[in-house]
């Protein structure tokens, strides 16, 4: 028989104490449900009590069949349970569980508390008695747990003690500073869970050495049976343990799967990607491209050897599969790459070229004299599949730029406002017909792509839900003639998903401009291939 752990997840309470974020009622109700969707044991929904949005949330919580646990401090010392605001909130709150903060330190039971030890550990034993009564689930977070345990462990487990013996669920133990190392966690989790039920015990950790899963790991290992953490790691300082970077790890790494089984949802594992990138859009950040599992250069391969190796064996590379987890694999092209990552790479755009295709070589030499000349492409994939389609014939010619002009011009408006803007003029061939078109915008790089896009003749409508998203700028080499690197986000048609072009010259407004028409032309261009697949019996 698996041992059950349990996943409690904190992102709508400790994930909050983020600096930059700071969810609406809205935004909570949303994050609860992705949640549920996966199946994450408990959801804590925040502090009622202790601010007007956190209060208006537990009013009216979502349905859920996750635990639906409200977090708050345990009496204050001095105030009886019956007389304490706080936990009255809490005992008010519409939640199914009550999660209360505790010190396990002494040293903080002293200095933040100001009261002696003993009345510390009946305000839990007080709290968890209150819970109890009024028929919810009580857990027991016990702050600094393990630097109070290096301080004083007899007192620290008084702390887990009397959590337990009032009839909480869990007692969680702490690493609120995050400075504990994996062999230390380990150590003293396997002495609390000697002398309490392993199943009764839970951890949280904070990632300040970059070790928070790690520590969850560890301590699973010793006995712990509840994980607490957030999606995508957030929280305050340098956050805390990242779930979705925990899911996979004990579902999936036959030291923890063969052993444990969570309570996950059925396909939960293959929606983690998705839920990643979901919550990154919500928060409005980039997701990091480099996280383990869900990252889109998570199964990214670059060398030509290892690309080789992996599509004749993919696990020579690759941890898990990428698609385990609902990501994909990635082949990039670029100077390092041989003629496996090129074949994969155009296969990935639908282009079966047969290995042996005299063209493959040139492509791939094109390639890497570009990189040299400062592209990146293995960044850039839309670029890329441009000019890959371009040596294969397989672009029409769209349009032809015989001009563009820019001007910035700072002036003083009719109110008296001091204000910079600029007006570009781009004129444009299209089967022998010239179009020119004037725009203005708050820079020269808002104002070319308005005047790009603004007079295509025939083209100019199916371009009206292209927008630009990011925009980054690198100097490749320095010195007065130094070369400009590019690159472009951009969205199309209001999908969530998005394509990257490059452009490299030594003006920036020229590179600028050569990333923009990439993805004009990719735009077309995909609209053209998905016109004649549907038309395609």
């Amino acid at each position: 028989m698996k041992e059950r752990l349990y996943l409690f997840d904190t992102t709508l309470r400790d994930g909050q104490q983020t600096p930059g974020i700071d969810f609406s009622v809205e935004e909570k109700k949303s994050i609860a449900r992705m949640l549920d969707d996966l199946g994450i044991d408990y959801i804590e929904g925040g502090y009622p009590g202790a601010n007007p949005t956190d209060t208006t949330f537990f009013e009216a919580p979502p349905k859920l069949d996750a635990t639906f646990t409200a977090f708050g401090m345990t009496r204050r010392p001095g105030r009886s349970a019956d007389n304490d605001p706080g936990l009255r909130a809490l005992l008010q709150a519409s939640a199914d569980a009550i999660c209360f903060v505790a010190k396990g330190w002494d040293y903080h039971v002293k200095l933040a508390l100001g009261c002696e030890l003993e009345e510390n550990l009946a305000c839990i034993r007080d709290s968890v008695a209150a819970a109890s009564a009024a028929g919810r689930e009580a857990l027991v977070d016990l702050e600094h747990f393990f630097d109070g345990y290096k301080a004083n462990p007899d007192y620290a487990l008084q702390c887990v003690e009397t959590a337990l013996q009032s009839g909480a669920r869990w007692a969680v133990l702490c690493d609120t500073n995050g400075g504990t190392l994996p062999e230390e966690i380990e150590e003293i989790t396997t002495t609390v869970a000697k002398r309490f039920a392993g199943e009764m015990l839970g951890i949280h950790c904070h990632d300040d050495t970059g070790m928070a899963v790690a520590n969850s790991l560890a301590a699973v290992r010793a006995g712990a049976r509840m994980i607490q953490g957030t999606l995508n790691g957030i929280g305050e300082r340098c956050g805390n343990a990242n779930l979705i970077t925990m899911i996979p790890t004990l579902a999936l790494k036959p030291a923890y799967a063969e052993r444990f089984e969570l309570g996950l949802k059925p396909g939960a594992l293959e929606k983690l990607t998705r839920v990643s990138r979901a919550f990154n859009e919500l928060l409005n950040r980039p997701p990091e491209e480099q996280a383990p599992y869900v990252g889109t250069s998570a199964f990214a391969t670059k060398a030509g050897i290892h690309a080789s190796a992996i599509l004749k064996s993919p696990d020579t590379y690759e941890h898990v599969p990428p698609e385990s987890v609902g990501n994909t694999r990635r082949v990039l092209v670029s100077d390092q790459a041989g003629k496996s990552n090129l074949l994969a790479q155009l296969r990935r755009y639908g282009l079966d070229i047969d290995k042996n295709d005299a063209r493959l070589p040139e492509l791939l030499a094109e390639i890497k004299q570009r990189e040299a000349q400062g592209f990146a492409y293995d960044t850039a994939e839309a670029s890329l599949e441009l000019l890959a389609r371009r040596k294969l014939g397989l672009v029409k010619d769209y349009f032809d730029v015989e001009s563009f002009k820019v001007l910035v011009e700072r002036r003083y408006n009719a109110k008296g406002e001091r204000i910079t803007q600029a007006e570009a003029i781009v004129k444009v061939s299209i089967n022998g017909q010239t179009y020119m078109s004037v725009a203005e915008g708050n820079g020269p790089v808002h104002a070319l792509d308005q005047a790009l896009r603004k007079d295509l003749g025939p083209y100019s409508e199916r371009l009206r839900k292209l927008e630009l998203v990011d925009y980054k700028v690198r100097i490749v080499n320095a010195g007065t003639a130094a070369t400009t690197r590019v690159l472009i986000e951009w969205r199309n048609n209001g999908n969530a998903s998005t394509f990257f072009t490059v452009g490299v010259s030594p003006n920036i407004i020229d590179a600028s401009f050569r990333a923009m028409e990439d993805a004009i032309i990719h735009t077309l261009l995909k609209q053209d291939l998905a016109m004649m697949e549907q038309a395609t019996p």
